[in-house]
């Protein structure tokens, strides 16, 4: 694991603000390339670079992001923390895990001092965050990082309603639906009307309206949607996937559709 993409990332975040976050994380991630390069006396490639801009972007937003979700009830949970770890750790090894979390918690520092002469601060860079991300990372990657922070939120074991309404603020800034943030948040779910609100659908819908909202879905979450971010966040869209399949299952049960 390479930390110039890690370092650069929280500090340009701390010196520049928001804007500066994503351009310190790529300065960082430069920095990473170049030692690489150097030691195997090659180059990237462009669609390397393009690869690495759009991973580094990706897991720097999901840290950010995951500092507002985690602190949405105003506390800071450990099963909340230990899941970004477990992330990390599973993908990356034990000294990103150690990273990641020294990120956050610098986050919760650095969010502290701006609510202390204004409240809004934070929320604000939130908000300007937010924008950023809808720049530089396609619809189906942003739903993926949604995804991410409604199983954080979920890591507790339940989701109280400031973290639903953080949630739905953050897929706001982010240009994703509030439908976006009901439908994963009952993913996994073992009712049939769990399952009609992944699929975005009323149990009043058609059979072919049924069908018409899993080929939407399944458009917008296909794995191969994000498989430039790497591997292990396409692992994570096909368990998605396969959750989606499991509600439209429930549905058709149901209704005896084939």
């Amino acid at each position: 694991m390479k930390y110039g993409k890690w370092i650069g990332g929280i500090m340009g975040f701390m010196a520049m603000g928001p804007l500066g976050a994503l351009a310190g994380f790529a300065i960082g991630s430069l920095f990473d390339k170049a030692a690489d390069a150097q030691a195997v006396q090659g180059e990237y490639s462009p669609e390397e670079s393009v690869y690495m801009g759009q991973r580094n972007s990706f897991l720097f937003s999901m840290l950010v992001m995951s500092s507002y979700i985690i602190r949405a009830d105003g506390r800071i949970m450990h099963s909340e923390m230990e899941y970004v770890r477990q992330f990390l750790r599973a993908n990356f090894g034990e000294a990103a895990a150690d990273e990641g979390e020294r990120i956050l918690l610098n986050l919760f520092e650095q969010r502290k001092q701006m609510e202390r002469t204004d409240p809004m601060a934070f929320r604000n860079t939130i908000r300007d965050c937010g924008a950023q991300i809808a720049a530089n990372l396609s619809y189906e990657q942003r739903l993926q990082l949604l995804d991410f922070l409604v199983k954080i939120a979920q890591a507790d074991g339940s989701v109280c309603t400031a973290e639903i309404e953080a949630l739905k603020e953050v897929s706001a800034y982010m240009q994703l639906g509030m439908q976006d943030v009901d439908s994963l948040l009952n993913l996994g779910g073992s009712s049939v009307d769990e399952a009609y609100r992944v699929l975005e659908i009323s149990p009043s819908a058609s059979d072919e309206e049924v069908r018409a909202a899993y080929r939407r879905l399944v458009l917008r979450h296909h794995p191969d949607k994000v498989a430039a971010l790497g591997e292990d966040i396409r692992r994570a869209a096909e368990e998605k996937m396969q959750a989606i399949n499991e509600a439209k299952e429930r549905i058709f049960k149901a209704r005896g559709m084939k």
